[in-house]
């Protein structure tokens, strides 16, 4: 497969990307485009790239999967900030870029995200309307998984902490960056983890299965207040109007795919709207596993036909 590192300005700072062309691409013709987001500390060398990505350029479109800005090999310090505000804004800037691109056509650009990618692109696509059309696979709110999952329900305690942790760096202390999963599946089982999402992100990022450079699973804590505070699908019953396909696997873990895909449905305010449940499979599963992702994209591929 032909693809082309690049990199694309924002605000300050570059962020790095990987296109993805179809097989006999001609830089005379114009190609309905797709942005693939990776998870949250993921990279767009693993499943945003080298999955989904990779089948939509077979299937016949341009693909750009990124780094998320502070993350993998895109700019911006410091490393590891997981910011929705700032993940979200990146769409922009990746959109105006394609918009550079002779052979993109720029009325027919649609986005996939993975995981917490998912969630940001249903979100960006709200204000963004140069978006046609969305893809979640696996797609998870990433303010109401910080909210319920990782703060375990005390949100106000967390931010307590950020917030101490953030003046003690103002006065000079290090920077505090966390890593979000147990070293290994063992190490985790030995901690008493058993939330199946947990255990498998573990096994995807941790192991040769999943493994890349990029694909940190890390974040800065002080700067988590704004993840904290942030819904992915706010204003979805207005502003949420592009043709949705939301995907998710029948067994339901600790990061809250299944229901976030059940909410985002019945919310959005779109005319064109699917819920896939992949039965037999969980959130991981969906990220390279062959049986699932077939026939995820058996429905992706053909939505993304109809709706460019």
């Amino acid at each position: 497969m032909n693809t082309q590192k690049i990199t694309f300005r924002n605000i300050a700072w570059d962020n790095a990307g990987i296109l993805l062309f179809p097989e006999n691409f001609d830089e005379n013709k114009k190609y309905e485009t797709i942005i693939s987001m990776h998870p949250i500390g993921s990279c767009k060398e693993q499943t945003a790239g080298n999955v989904y990505g990779k089948a939509l350029a077979e299937a016949g479109f341009i693909v750009l999967a990124f780094d998320a800005s502070f993350q993998g090999e895109s700019g911006g310090a410091p490393r590891y900030i997981e910011n929705p505000h700032l993940r979200t804004e990146d769409v922009r800037y990746a959109i105006d870029y394609l918009e550079t691109l002779p052979y993109v056509n720029a009325d027919k650009i649609g986005i996939l995200g993975i995981c917490g990618g998912g969630g940001y692109s249903l979100n960006i696509a709200m204000t963004e309307r140069r978006i046609k059309a969305v893809v979640s696979i696996t797609g998870v709110n990433f303010g109401r998984l910080l909210r319920d999952g990782f703060a375990g329900g005390n949100p106000m305690e967390v931010l307590d902490n950020v917030t101490k942790q953030r003046s003690a760096e103002a006065a000079g202390a290090d920077l505090l960056t966390i890593n979000m999963l147990p070293d290994s599946v063992e190490a985790g089982k030995e901690a008493g983890i058993k939330d199946i999402d947990v255990l498998e992100a573990t096994d995807y990022y941790k192991t040769s299965r999943g493994h890349a450079e990029g694909g940190a699973t890390s974040a800065v804590y002080s700067h988590m207040a704004a993840g904290m505070g942030w819904d992915a699908f706010y204003l979805s019953e207005t502003l949420l109007t592009q043709p949705i396909l939301v995907i998710i696997g029948d067994k339901p873990g600790g990061f809250g795919a299944y229901r976030d895909g059940f909410e985002i449905v019945r919310r959005a305010a779109s005319q064109k709207k699917e819920l896939l449940i992949v039965e037999g499979y969980s959130h991981y599963d969906l990220y390279d596993q062959p049986e699932p992702v077939k026939q995820a994209l058996e429905k992706v591929i053909p939505f993304f036909r109809e709706n460019l």
